[in-house]
């Protein structure tokens, strides 16, 4: 065979060399890839694997043995023993994690690991360690490691014997040459199928890799990263290693805002405070579409007790209210700060308000149903709940808070009489509510259900869609409950109660076929509609009334302004008579300062107040 008719199958062999040269590496370190990832799939709630998986593994792990083709030979073992130090233990954490907390590793949950002291992790270890858990997919990835440690002891003894398994050459040159010709040209058939396989897979895969990419370079905060992975293009981190690598870059992110959050609240300066409302307590909702309202013209009685409350007079609607943002934590980081959007630096750079509460003297309490501590913790919830959670800065913030998180709302009910009790110093109590979270069916008590598809006359829906909305009416009442019991808890207090929810929520407007958000969506006024237009309302009690019949003429007053949320803050330092450098009349629309005209810009992007004008025209048009 001539050098030239040779060139094509040695070309081919060189793409087949990776898997030649590491066979038990690539062997291997693909079974463990795919048995971690479908050890995680839920099948049983109807989960599926991710669509790539054999694919993108493929390409993964044929890299990996690219790279250890190009090492040296002498360091090529080591590297391969590195490689291994860091699979195996990944993946038995991963799985393990799985399996006991039903969740994979997580920036949650490695920040928990981060603050458990050795007495802690051995408790811990020596509850979950047991016979069980070898009987699970962790026992199956030990499986794994035992044939490939029984198979590495093999090789070597018959190294070091000089025993091979590769059959010796027949003494006869022409059937030589044959077998040779025969091994070359297996090796490029082999070395195509490895190319086209590698090249195919590097086209499929590519736009989640592109994904990746976009979270570890671009992404510098951690809510840029949040927002990579809102998008429908968003990265699988289909393998344990991508899932410890994103984690340990969210908690550094985390860590810097941390940092310079920490920084601002040894800085947070109170002149002085006249505790204009001694008693204030702070709803946040969530998942709220105004439109689902009652209280707001809404055909189905979801808000009977806010309605009835509005009709007497007590509780002051506002009309024309958004929220800057349709992710719960990018809401809490804008709430919670006196950055409004707009102002130089960023949310870190500012007080948060629960600080210059305290500092004023108030007992600040905090109930949440969200943001606690969990190892099963979605990047969002952690997003939101790093600020709430820092052990020194939610010691600068509350004076107390819940421990635990509950099924239903009316657990925080129960947290807050507990904690409430015997409280004699001004209070700003905030409730932070699961409210109309999805999954919608799982937010409201089975006997509290009223609503079923047949209530709701929309033949464009099928009836899957209208067991859904069903369900969103349903959560909707129930919320409507829980906020009542809050207030019937200071009717005979000097108290008065905001409540707003963090965003809204589509929930088949205009019988388009979607609920939840639509994170990737261009901001329209119908996207506005149903995910950003919030309802949001004051409640005095008798008694605040008769004492503070200013503020609830300035109350009246802002019901008919426009409003958004990220200016939250200076409306409660205002009703407490906090006086600070942080504090802003022009963002208070209780002020005769406020700023009625500023721009109220949806997801840094879209300014609402061009999309409520357009749409105004667009009607009064027709």
């Amino acid at each position: 065979m001539s050098k030239l008719t040779r060139l094509p199958g040695t070309v081919l062999s060189f793409a087949f060399r990776p898997l030649a040269a590491n066979p038990a590496f690539f062997f291997f370190m693909y079974l463990l890839g795919f048995t971690s990832h479908m050890a995680e799939v839920p099948f049983d709630i109807g989960g599926v694997p991710y669509d790539l998986l054999e694919t993108e593994l493929f390409i993964d792990v044929y890299a990996l043995c690219v790279v250890l083709c190009v090492v040296p030979l002498r360091f090529r073992r080591v590297l391969r023993g590195v490689c291994y130090a860091l699979a195996y233990p990944i993946t038995l954490v991963d799985v393990w994690c799985y399996v006991t907390f039903d969740s994979a590793l997580t920036p949650s949950l490695l920040l928990l690991a981060g603050e458990t002291n050795g007495n802690e992790a051995s408790e811990f270890l020596a509850s979950y360690l047991n016979a069980d858990v070898l009987l699970s997919p962790v026992g199956l990835v030990l499986l794994i490691l035992a044939v490939h440690l029984c198979f590495n002891i093999a090789v070597t003894v018959m190294h070091r014997k000089g025993i091979s398994l590769c059959p010796r050459l027949p003494d006869n040159k022409r059937r030589r040459i044959l077998i040779d010709d025969a091994v070359r040209t297996a090796t490029a058939l082999a070395g195509l199928a490895a190319a086209c396989l590698f090249i195919w897979g590097c086209v499929q895969c590519r736009g989640n890799k592109a994904a990746m990419l976009r979270i570890f370079v671009s992404a510098d905060t951690i809510g840029k990263v949040e927002n990579e992975l809102t998008r429908s293009d968003r990265a699988v981190l289909y393998l344990p290693a991508y899932r410890l690598a994103f984690s340990i870059y969210a908690n550094m992110l985390a860590a810097k805002q941390i940092d310079r959050l920490i920084e601002t609240a040894d800085n947070a300066a109170v002149d002085s405070c006249s505790f204009k409302s001694s008693n204030i307590v702070f709803i946040i909702g969530e998942s709220y579409n105004r439109h689902h309202s009652q209280l707001y013209g809404y055909d189905k009685a979801t808000a009977p007790m806010q309605t009835e409350r509005h009709s007497k007079g007590e509780l002051i609607r506002f009309d024309d209210v958004v929220s800057p943002w349709n992710l719960t934590s990018f809401v809490f980081k804008l709430v919670f700060s006196l950055y409004s959007v707009g102002d130089k630096g960023e949310w870190c750079d500012y007080p948060l308000f629960p600080e210059l509460f305290r500092s004023a003297g108030y007992h600040v309490t905090f109930l949440t149903n969200q943001f606690i501590p969990k190892t099963r913790e979605a990047v969002y919830d952690f997003s939101g709940g790093f600020f709430l959670n820092n052990a020194t800065l939610s010691k600068a913030q509350f004076d107390t808070r819940n421990t635990r998180l509950h099924k239903f709302d009316d657990g925080l009910l129960t947290d807050y009489d507990s904690l409430a009790s015997g409280i004699s110093a001004p209070r700003l109590t905030i409730f932070h509510l699961m409210g109309q979270h999805v999954d919608y069916r799982e937010r409201v008590p089975q006997e509290r259900k009223i609503y079923g598809p047949r209530d709701y006359k929309r033949p464009r829906l099928n009836r899957k869609e209208r067991w859904i909305m069903a369900d969103y009416d349903n959560a909707t009442r129930y919320n409507d409950s829980i906020v009542d019991a809050i207030l019937k808890r200071h009717e005979h207090e000097n108290a008065i109660v905001i409540y707003m929810p963090d965003h809204g929520e589509e929930c088949y407007g205009n019988d388009i076929h979607t609920h939840g958000r639509l994170h990737s969506a261009a901001i329209d006024y119908r996207l506005a509609h149903e995910e950003f237009e919030i309802p949001f309302w004051i409640w005095c009690s008798e008694s605040y009334s008769a004492t503070h019949p200013d503020i609830v003429r300035e109350v009246e007053r802002a019901s008919r302004l426009p409003f958004m949320t990220d200016r939250m803050p200076h409306m409660l330092l205002y009703l407490a008579g906090i006086s600070c450098p942080a504090y802003r009349e022009e963002l208070n629309p209780l002020s005769p300062k406020y700023d009625a005209g500023r721009a109220r810009i949806l997801k840094n992007t879209t300014d609402y107040n061009i999309l409520k004008m357009q749409n105004d025209r667009k009607h009064a048009a027709e």
